[in-house]
């Protein structure tokens, strides 16, 4: 098979769709499958669809572009803000788009209004973590503008946190977002049918808190994809973390000193080296490297350890001997390696139904 290659197990991807959102279900809350982490691919927006997520959701109009174009049938969210340059293309392919700025929205509803239809927006809201999002004071306003536009429907509010800035989500700030939520519908007199929370971020919080409020959605790629939640990357009850893999091949085998020789200054990509002698240490290179993947968001089979590589080399040293080159090494990967490999056309993509692709380690 080509190397390097991502492993894909769409049985195991439905399986952890399947569960979160029957778990979230009984609360209540509903899933958006979001697929940007996967390029769009088509094969498991089918998969999440299966399993029964409502809406899918994506940052790059041109995956949503790509998944109208193979008929996946679903309502699409465009998550990340659209560009004013691409108004257009999201009014014609985006059911539903989050949003920030008036006056994008304002494009937004020209170009709705030139295609004879209405655009449906979620507002998003800043509560921390100091991304995207109006601030709670301006919400108002806002919402008093959107619903003055023609060909636009506010369908709820939103918010986003721990990318930038790692803030948690607590009963405090999910609080703050009801509380904002009853406030439009009471001064308004609307109904919003969302309440958009955050993402794989959220899950310890609406696992265990009493006070879900009106919070009913959230975005979910990571905890499907990876079964890990988003917060401190620990493995959820009942998911598959192994449901996506990367298998790389074995290019050179050498037994080479730990300790480099000469005068040492930065590497191929900015750092400066640690190198503690351990002796002479049986390496292997693989061929994949930074261009394709995060090489540190890699966890290598028992008995290999990463040790860096460079643009198109990964090195890896085994203690119990040389690997044999040609040898396939098999690697977990978290989720920013898993976007990079995803998003990078020298990684080839296998889906398959059931994981029977076993680690083809070979020791001298």
């Amino acid at each position: 098979m080509t190397a390097p290659r991502l492993e894909i197990d769409l049985g195991k991807i439905r399986h952890n769709a399947r569960t979160l959102v029957e778990r979230l279900g009984s609360q209540g809350i509903s899933v958006t499958g979001v697929t940007k982490a996967t390029l769009g691919s088509v094969e498991i927006a089918r998969e999440l669809l299966i399993a029964g997520v409502r809406d899918l959701g994506d940052s790059r109009i041109e995956n949503v572009e790509a998944m109208r174009r193979s008929r996946v049938s679903a309502r699409m969210s465009l998550i990340r803000s659209p560009m004013l340059s691409q108004a257009s293309r999201v009014v014609k392919s985006v059911d539903v788009s989050f949003n920030t700025e008036l006056e994008v929205i304002r494009r937004l509803s020209f170009e709705a209004a030139k295609l004879d239809r209405t655009h449906a927006i979620i507002l998003m809201v800043e509560l921390g973590d100091l991304r995207e999002g109006l601030l709670p004071v301006d919400v108002m306003a806002a919402v008093r503008e959107v619903l003055s536009m023609p060909n636009i429907v506010l369908k709820g509010l939103g918010t986003n946190l721990a990318c930038r800035s790692g803030v948690s989500p607590d009963d405090r700030n999910m609080g703050k977002l009801s509380r904002l939520a009853v406030q439009v519908e009471t001064t308004f007199d609307i109904s919003l049918e969302t309440v958009s929370g955050g993402n794989s971020a959220n899950l310890d919080w609406a696992f265990s808190s009493s006070k879900t409020g009106r919070v009913n959605n959230l975005r979910l790629g990571e905890s499907i994809l990876l079964g890990r939640e988003a917060l401190h990357r620990r493995a959820i009850d009942g998911l598959h973390t192994d449901a996506i893999t990367l298998t790389a091949e074995v290019i050179e085998s050498n037994v080479k000193p730990t300790q480099p020789t000469g005068v040492l200054a930065q590497t191929g990509f900015y750092t400066s080296p640690e190198c503690e002698d351990r002796g002479d240490v049986a390496q292997s290179i693989l061929a994949i490297g930074e261009q394709d993947v995060d090489l540190g968001g890699l966890q290598p089979p028992e008995g290999c350890d990463v040790h860096g590589g460079s643009s198109d080399h990964l090195i890896v040293t085994s203690g119990a001997g040389r690997i044999v080159v040609g040898t396939e090494l098999t690697f977990k990967l978290n989720y920013g390696a898993m976007l990079r490999a995803m998003t990078s056309p020298f990684v080839a993509k296998s889906f398959h139904c059931a994981s029977n692709v076993s680690n083809l380690r070979q020791i001298a």
